[in-house]
């Protein structure tokens, strides 16, 4: 029998990483948690480390340090603290894969030192290749290192491409649920709530990432993201929405043949497919039925609308800092309308001016991003005020 394969799960407590221990607890003879790490949300990392026994554990807010400490320390379990710490654990020796389900912008320096020490990632912060994609993707072929998509559209097109990495792609089409406000025109929009824009229609998801979902925007993060993937252009990306969310993604090759990955939204089948490739475990996940869905839908995204997603499409061909200046806009407005401190339109306007006014950068380093996402925030921040 094979050694389990030792798994770092950067964000343990979110969305992703509890369905990410979800899978480890099917597959205890596959998978062994070696790290995880939390934010803010202590008891439940407690709750995690007694069950799965890591290695160490990380809790980014260092007010909570001694709360872990105390309670995991007596068990073997080693407890750091601080933002610092979570780019540092990666670099164990013990560690066969990072799956980064970090939120954000936050995720891209974990990232990078976990390529360096030749760790593989199971990829589920998207922000991390739209911030600094170039970067990302150079450091993983210099060090050796594979990245596997987690995110579900991602996913998709990566299963569709095994045995196929040798046949050019055409083009790859990536599927939208709409969101909850598909359909919807500005008017509409300009009065909704956070409470509206949190009901997503398919996934549960963490708040971040369903306010994207709602706005486009994590659509449009994800085209940036299939570029790096699949080293792409923007003409070979299509975007489709699809409202039942059962087509995840598709690929359409030179010769005219499409193929595309199904199944019920169940974020934990891409999540057991980057940690198992080239192998697929059996699961016990609800399946697809087709007597269950009389139609699958298909219908042209509304830009106009949904104006964040042509902000992307124009970031990815402007290049540069552009998506790191969109992803840092973009990260700031969501946080301000959650608290309910700028209108559901407004977030696309401060996106926008900040595109405009921010330096732009042809071809940034690292260094050029870490002070692009600064000045980017800092200017989001100076026009959500001037809004208010």
């Amino acid at each position: 029998m094979n050694n389990p394969k030792s798994v770092a799960i950067l964000g343990s407590t979110g969305s992703i990483g509890t369905q990410t221990l979800e899978v480890v607890r099917q597959h205890r003879e596959e998978f062994q948690v070696e790290v995880l790490t939390a934010q803010n949300n202590y008891q439940l990392l407690i709750t995690q480390a007694l069950e799965f026994e890591p290695n160490a554990v990380v809790i980014a807010n260092e007010d909570h340090y001694p709360t872990v400490r105390d309670v995991l320390q007596p068990k073997g379990i080693k407890v750091f603290a601080g933002t610092k710490s979570i780019s540092q654990v990666v670099e164990m020796d013990s560690i066969d894969v990072v799956l980064t389900a970090l939120v954000g912008y936050s995720g891209l320096i974990p990232t990078i030192n976990a390529i360096k020490a030749g760790k593989n990632i199971a990829l589920a912060n998207k922000e991390t290749l739209v911030v600094a994609g170039e970067i990302i993707t150079a450091l993983a072929k210099e060090y050796g290192v594979n990245i596997y998509p987690v995110d579900s559209e991602h996913s998709a097109i990566f299963q569709c491409l095994v045995g196929e990495f040798h046949n050019p792609i055409e083009k790859i089409i990536l599927t939208a649920s709409g969101g909850p406000f598909r359909g919807r025109d500005r008017e509409f929009l300009s009065t909704v709530t956070k409470a509206q824009a949190l009901k997503h229609p398919n996934w549960d998801m963490g708040a971040k990432i369903t306010i994207d979902s709602a706005s486009m925007m994590n659509k449009g993060l994800e085209v940036i993201e299939a570029k790096w993937l699949f080293g792409l252009n923007k003409d070979q990306i299509d975007v489709v929405v699809h409202p039942q969310s059962i087509i995840h993604s598709l690929v359409q090759f030179e010769d005219g043949s499409l193929k595309a990955q199904l199944g019920l939204p169940d974020m934990r089948i891409p999540i057991q497919f980057a940690l198992s490739f080239p192998d697929r475990l059996k699961s016990d996940f609800e399946r697809f039925d087709f007597a269950n869905f009389a139609a699958l839908n298909f219908e042209e995204p509304d830009m106009d609308t949904f104006r964040n997603l042509k902000l992307a499409f124009d970031s990815l061909e402007r290049g540069g800092n552009a998506p790191c200046i969109l992803n840092a806009a973009n990260e700031v407005v969501v946080e301000a309308f959650l608290k309910d401190e700028v209108g559901f339109l407004e977030m696309s306007d401060v996106i926008e001016a900040a595109l405009a006014k921010v330096e732009f950068v042809k071809n940034p380093s690292l260094e050029d991003h870490i002070q692009t996402d600064a000045k980017a925030r800092k200017l989001a921040q100076e026009l959500l005020l001037k809004i208010s």
